[in-house]
């Protein structure tokens, strides 16, 4: 039963009317009504993501056609200039998310954290000379070892780099260490603009992303090595990235 419950399979139920199977299948529906609502609520805010970035892209269309069928005098290569980069917009926004759904599934081996921060550090050294900031890491526990697909948590760091750099970062510091259930904590912190209140809820959406060209798949790639990737702090501060490896 305990197995069951922590896997969050909650497959099982008892038939003998005691006090503690009836408690015990008790809580069985609390843990199925609560997931029911926690994944309505993600189904519903992915919903709200989609329909906003398709209404954004497909109303102006809409409203530049209706007045190029109307307009005699109206730049007619102009409005069909903007409804062809508008429609491609919208096809490049549609790929993203079809991109995002087939992220494959990883491929682990051994790996340890110094090395792999290290080959991240140099990818990045070029784009972090040219913000002017500085990128430094250290590890409070010697000699971790993770088993991941060593490319795909190389995207999710380059990408928590890179948009500290666009937040104009100045100071990015990576911070690696056991947490008190023996977890692998990769901490990503840097001092740039904070994330607005209004899209802290919005971040770990599935498949959401504030950035033009992004793919917002970093949560997707940890819950695939079953880890997670939080965020622990955004503020005038400081922003803090956790990535967690269970």
């Amino acid at each position: 039963m305990m197995d069951a419950l922590e896997d969050g399979e909650l497959n099982f139920r008892f038939q003998e009317k005691s006090s503690l199977n009836r408690a015990l299948n008790r809580i069985r529906g609390i843990f199925e009504r609560r997931s029911a609502v926690d994944e309505s609520a993600s189904w519903s805010k992915l919903f709200r993501v989609i329909t906003h970035e398709i209404m954004n892209t497909v109303a102006p269309i809409a409203s530049l056609s209706d007045a190029l069928s109307k307009e005699e005098d109206l730049d007619v290569k102009a409005g069909l200039e903007t409804i062809s980069e508008s429609s491609k917009d919208l096809i490049r926004f549609v790929e993203s998310y079809r991109s995002i759904t087939q992220v494959a599934p990883p491929v682990r081996k051994a790996v340890m954290v110094d090395d792999l921060i290290d080959r991240v550090m140099r990818l990045n050294k070029a784009r972090i000379a040219e913000q002017g900031a500085t990128l430094a890491y250290q590890a409070k526990t010697l000699d971790l070892l993770i088993y991941v697909d060593e490319g795909q948590i190389m995207q999710v760091f380059n990408n928590l780099i890179k948009n500290a750099v666009q937040a104009g970062a100045t100071s990015i510091r990576i911070i690696a260490d056991l947490d008190s259930e023996d977890q692998t904590v990769i901490r990503v912190a840097n001092n740039g603009k904070a994330i607005p209140l209004r899209q802290i809820e919005e971040i770990f959406v599935p498949f959401y992303t504030t950035k033009p060209n992004g793919t917002g798949i970093g949560r997707q790639i940890m819950i695939k090595h079953h880890g997670d990737l939080r965020l622990e702090q955004s503020d005038e501060n400081m922003t803090i990235f956790a990535v967690i490896f269970k």
